[in-house]
């Protein structure tokens, strides 16, 4: 960037730092009332359940001003039909505030066949007034297009945002203690973005930190976008975009609708003349009417305000993609306030689009049962009302179907797996049969047809006294109780479970022992430093000694009707005493001390098994996938970018590994021995043999590998791999690294101006697995790629001289990697320049 660039970008920050703050003030003002109903088909709404219009709408339009209104406004309805092409002279319609009869009664005006936007005009009455503002709209109606297009947009983000703010005051009065839950809920619900670090401040400052600077909490809702088709507005809208993410311009990340403010009042105020001047404003709906807010006081004197109202594009119903936030989870009908959790469209909750919403439930016997639902963000979705089934049971276990009306639309929702409660006979399994033992907090998991229903459980002992107990519902059938038996004698165990809906519950009887503690065995490998411990009653072991050494108790889990106590190596009482490896051989035969809490020491007999396997690594070599690089484009002037990783470690999912390993322990590969990859958390794990080529013998100390990672990872596969050995009797070495897995976008496109000032569009394929891409080294100038990005399409730095782009992966953001551009760039010097992707948020820093 030239210093002149860099002085002209300086000026003009300034200078849209004045607008953005100017323009993006509160829209707090009240303006006039103004009352719309829809008709089509027969069937009539208040515009608060419109989303969109159709050609062939008979819209109604009441001016709702107070019989002591002094100015005399003009109402001015227009259709439009795109930016291209002026709409006529008869898509126009006058109505005289002042006149009694449309007072009174009002207009109807019809949506022409072929229009796109409609326009609601407040002008005062001026001479020429309507031929005026008529001649302004046909002269340029892209800028109308676009302000209807983002008063839309921003109406429905407000509209978000008012829904929370006023869930939020409620709870801070009715429930102070939910704050976090239902500030939580309905973060998710409107799609808002709360900041966590409120819940760190005293109860009473909470609320007040939840909603400070509410423009920057609204998130981009991608069903909003996709109700009202948006249009490019050339490089000064992208500049003006890239500021709003700055605090010099007032906002501490993008904020969709803060930009769409200032997309309107960039538009707007380019159609200020000496007669006019055009002030936006909000419409927040509620039942027929458009409630609507100004940021600016309306002038009387020239030049005059004239008031602009958008009202639903005309378009096809854009229905909500709705979805549940766990596809497998039962909800109990009985429940009060049963709540089917979803997410995906904000705007079913925060406006009356969505309406006559029921659960429809098909019974075995034919007949349906419909159950309405009422939309509630602060608790996180639909609740059901449980009095619809209140003389009507359902099979135990059914599926609901979501169905709705959204405006005039019929839609269908999700579907949502929903249990009735009824008399359930629960048992218990066969290894939880000996399960309850005296002195401690056991675990039983009881099992029934659906325990979905559950509302309480409680457990007694013989004599009727009750014992605490927890209990959680692990899935519809398993539910799991502990019960605190450290003060219960044994003896018979009443586990009672009561129903929501059912008053009498559903009894097990079972037994308590007093179980004796009893050593089965101590698994210890030569040479490690650690063992296992099984038998019964382990919770009462303090320590084991061999030959001196200790051993300290660790995890302690049940398997295979026995406990299993982890045993570790004790480490030494004198810090500055270097920690002493245990010397034991395999084979060697050794009696054990078991020291229990009590002061008792138990001898168990033991032997030493054969070493765990170990391996170390000789060397790697990592070979990228071929043919990784799309073929040529037609057009030789096309550059072609390759993906160079720059970590040694990295290697790409469809890449190939191959490292060669030394035998350790034992000194040689058994022809037995295999090889075991995962990815960091285990879930990923694939084993490399001889029998299956993956390994192959190149003498008896060495072996060599090969990890194919998509082919035996899966295409889902990424992050740290490591490998271990694992020998013929199962026994598994310990975890070493192995690589970093990436996967890699493929960049097929790169189109650039010749000034290395503008940016350029990067064209290609999974873009989302970019986490960064910059001009240089150091991210001074990057773009970030937000999570989730599906678009084919990302506007980056122009390249260095050395045609480079550095790149940062979602896979490995800590590795900086290139991007080389191959050919001549693409001179688009005399096309517009490229357009940054709507979701990209452009920094100076990464």
């Amino acid at each position: 960037m030239t210093l002149k660039t860099f002085f002209r970008l300086v000026i003009l920050s300034s200078a849209l730092t004045t607008l953005v703050r100017a323009q993006t003030a509160p829209f707090d003002l009240a303006g006039p009332e103004v009352d719309v109903r829809v008709e089509r088909a027969g069937k009539t709404l208040p515009i608060s359940a419109v989303p969109n219009l159709l050609a062939g709408d008979r819209i109604w339009i009441h001016p709702d001003l107070p019989d002591t209104q002094s100015a005399r406004y003009l109402l001015v309805v227009a259709f439009l039909r795109g930016a291209t092409n002026p709409p006529p002279e008869n898509w126009f319609t006058r109505a005289e505030t002042w006149n009694k009869k449309i007072r009174d009664e009002g207009i109807f005006v019809v949506v022409p066949p072929e229009a796109e936007q409609a326009l609601i005009f407040l002008a005062p009455e001026t001479g020429g007034d309507y031929s005026t503002l008529r001649n302004a709209v046909r002269a340029r109606p892209g800028a109308f297009v676009r302000a209807s297009q983002d008063l839309n947009v921003a109406s429905l983000d407000r509209k978000r945002l008012e829904t929370y703010l006023q869930a939020i005051r409620e709870a801070v009065l009715k429930e102070p203690d939910q704050l976090e839950a239902r500030s939580k809920l309905l973060a998710r619900s409107l799609n808002i973005k709360v900041d966590p670090t409120c819940f760190d401040k005293p109860a009473n400052e909470q609320a007040t930190c939840l909603t400070a600077h509410t423009d920057q909490m609204v998130l981009t809702d991608a069903h909003s976008q996709s109700m009202v088709s948006t249009v490019t507005s050339g490089a000064t809208a992208d500049l003006m975009t890239q500021l709003t993410a700055t605090p010099t311009a007032g906002a501490g990340y993008f904020s969709p609708y803060v930009g769409a403010i200032i997309d309107i009042a960039r538009i707007l105020d380019n159609l200020h003349t000496a007669e006019f001047q055009y002030i936006p404003a909000l419409s927040l709906p509620q039942r027929d009417t458009l409630n609507l807010k100004l940021n600016n006081p309306p002038s009387f004197k020239n030049p005059k305000s004239v008031i602009v109202i958008a009202l639903p594009p005309v378009e096809g119903p854009q229905i909500p993609p709705l979805r549940a936030v766990n596809p497998k989870q039962t909800y109990c009908v009985e429940k009060p306030e049963s709540v089917l959790n979803v997410e995906g469209a904000p705007l079913v909750f925060a406006t009356d689009y969505a309406h006559d919403l029921s659960i429809h439930i098909p019974e075995k016997s034919g007949k349906e049962t419909i159950v309405p639902i009422t939309a509630d963000p602060k608790l996180g979705g639909f609740v059901l009302d449980p009095k619809a089934l209140s003389d009507n049971k359902l099979d135990q276990e059914a599926v609901g179907y979501m169905r709705g009306m959204w405006g005039f639309q019929p839609f269908d929702g999700p579907s949502f797996r929903l249990a009735s409660a009824r008399p359930e006979q629960w048992h218990v399994g066969p290894s939880d049969e000996s399960a309850l033992i005296t002195g401690r907090t056991d675990t039983l998991h009881l099992h029934a047809d659906s325990s979905s229903c559950v509302s309480n459980v409680t457990v007694k002992d013989e004599k009727g006294e009750k014992i605490a107990a927890a209990w959680n519902m692990n899935a519809p059938d398993d539910l799991e109780v502990q019960p605190a038996l450290q003060n219960t004698p044994p003896g018979k165990i009443t586990v009672a479970v009561t129903q929501f809906g059912d008053s009498t519950p559903d009894e097990l009887h079972l037994q308590a022992y007093s179980e004796a503690g009893h050593l089965s065995n101590f698994t210890l490998y030569a040479g490690d430093q650690q063992g296992v411990l099984r038998g019964t009653r382990l919770d009462q072991v303090a320590g084991l000694d061999l030959n001196g050494t200790r051993f300290a108790p660790g995890a302690l889990s049940r398997a295979e009707e026995e406990d299993q106590l982890q045993m570790s190596l004790m480490p030494q009482t004198k810090p500055e005493m270097p920690q002493t490896k245990p010397d034991f051989q395999p084979s060697q035969k050794i009696v054990a001390k078991v020291m229990l809490k009590d002061g008792r020491t138990l001898p168990l007999p033991i032997t030493v098994a054969t070493p765990r396997p170990q391996v170390t690594v000789i060397s790697k070599s990592i070979q990228p996938a071929s043919g990784l690089q799309p073929p040529l484009l037609q057009n030789s002037n096309t550059p072609q970018l390759q993906i160079h990783l720059t970590a040694a470690d990295e290697l790409s999912l469809d890449g190939q590994l191959s490292f060669s390993l030394k035998a350790v322990v034992p000194d040689h590969f058994p022809r037995t021995e295999s090889i075991e990859v995962a990815s960091e958390d285990e879930s990923l794990r694939f084993t490399l043999s001889l029998a299956n080529g993956r390994l192959v013998l190149e003498d008896a100390k060495t072996i060599v590998a090969t990890l194919d990672p998509e082919k035996d990872l899966g295409s889902s596969a990424f992050g740290p791999l490591k490998f271990r050995p694992i020998d013929a009797d199962g026994a598994a070495g310990d975890w070493q690294p192995l690589a970093q897995l990436v996967r890699l976008p493929v960049l097929s496109q790169l189109k650039c101006a010749k000034t290395p000032d503008r940016q350029c569009t990067l064209t290609g394929s999974n873009l989302f697995l970019i986490d960064a891409i910059a001009s240089d080294p150091n991210f001074a100038n990057s773009v970030t790629v937000p999570e989730g990005y599906a678009d084919l399409t990302l506007t980056v730095p122009h390249p260095d001289a050395s045609r480079t782009l550095y790149l940062k992966l979602r896979d490995d953001p800590q590795a900086v990697n290139t991007a080389q551009v191959a050919g001549p760039a693409l001179d688009v010097s005399q096309q517009s320049a490229a357009v940054p992707a709507p979701a990209a948020t452009v920094g100076t820093n990464h």
